[in-house]
């Protein structure tokens, strides 16, 4: 397994929910600490890593993954030791049944899985609905709440979907839990090592923001503090090439370049810094694709609306299954949005960024 490889293994096999992103920023900060200048944290728990390019007063440059993947939060344990549970983030029931997660205890973590009830006990009826979150429960091996409580668990312990990082049959596809978004913040660090030797007239923020799914919070708050001239949120967008799936849902399919996000619920892109990026992978020949997600945000639509506005887009890799235990990307996607993104901050100094601005 290459240097790359190891990162995005790292990077999402780390356990982190909306509020408890802990383990996913250390692996981020461990990873980008080599090529910047500072590494900080803000009062909500966002890492932002700073890269000088040239003079203090040089364009600064946001590129924002989030670090928080979907899961869920305990808020009871009934008599019988099984735990009861409310969502943190998106899901759909019909994806959570009898699937493994991990409890993240006081004492540690320990495994689990969300109970299901056996076919041959369902009527005919029971098997064509899907079963309401409020009915779910986890079962940790627990014989009653005693047993439970003594294991550690207590209510507001997170918990999080398994699937280890496994690099398929075909070597370019890659399976994860978290690549929502820790795909994203795999390209902030790649973005900031690959301009290590490069000359480029901006300040770049390589960002790793909390709580996104749960309402685009921690993107608030850093770009709050960074005050950046031009953002780009990177995150997963969705792959439209599985069975099921038509051109009226999604139009971009794996392998075929990052997705340059035109529309979502949280912003119209800003069409200046669109054309400007889209003119950008023309020269260089880089591939990418167009799609609108108007059921989704990122992290852009809160970075576009800081202080006196923001221009803005959203730059995402195209994944299969977003929103469960097991999402799937492609490495080439991966590599070309790292790619288009440091030669669009190559290009952009003071005078683009303020006719971007003012476009």
């Amino acid at each position: 397994m290459d240097n790359m490889l190891e990162m995005l293994k790292e990077l999402t096999d780390a356990n982190g929910i909306p509020g408890n992103e802990r383990e996913p920023r250390d692996v981020m900060k461990k990873h980008i600490s080599a090529y910047a200048d500072e590494v900080k944290t803000d009062h909500l728990g966002s890492l932002i890593a700073r890269k000088q390019g040239g003079k203090e007063d040089d364009p600064k440059i946001m590129v924002a993954g989030h670090l928080d993947e979907i899961g869920f939060m305990v808020t009871n344990i009934d008599d019988r030791g099984f735990l009861k549970f409310q969502c943190v983030g998106g899901w759909w029931e019909q994806v959570m049944l009898a699937q493994r997660v991990t409890v993240m205890t006081k004492d540690g973590s320990i495994p689990g899985v969300i109970g299901s009830k056996p076919p041959h006990i369902l009527a005919p009826e029971a098997r064509k609905k899907s079963v309401d979150k409020k009915e779910m429960f986890i079962d940790i091996g627990a014989a009653d709440k005693e047993e439970a409580a003594s294991f550690g668990v207590r209510p507001g312990d997170s918990v999080v979907p398994v699937c280890d990082f496994t690099v398929m049959k075909n070597e370019k596809y890659l399976m994860a839990k978290a690549w929502d978004n820790r795909i994203g913040c795999a390209i902030a660090v790649e973005v900031l090592k690959r301009l290590e030797n490069e000359s480029h007239p901006n300040t770049v923020y390589g960002v790793g923001t909390v709580q996104e799914e749960v309402g685009l919070r921690g993107a608030k708050t850093s770009a709050h503090a960074i005050k950046p001239d031009i953002g780009f949120g990177v995150d997963v967008g969705i792959a439209g090439d599985t069975p099921g799936v038509t051109e009226k849902d999604a139009l971009s399919k794996m392998g075929e370049g990052p997705q340059i996000i035109m529309y979502d619920a949280s912003m119209i892109s800003h069409k200046g810094l669109r054309d400007f990026v889209t003119g950008t992978a023309d020269e260089k020949e880089i591939p990418y694709q167009f799609d609108a997600v108007p059921g989704g945000g990122t992290d852009s639509g809160s970075i576009h609306l800081t202080a006196d506005g923001v221009p803005a887009l959203s730059i995402t890799i195209a994944t299969r299954y977003i929103h469960t235990h097991a999402a799937i990307l492609h490495r080439d996607d991966f590599e070309n949005a790292v790619q288009l993104i440091v030669e669009v901050i190559k290009k952009l100094d003071r005078d683009t960024v303020h006719t971007l601005t003012f476009d």
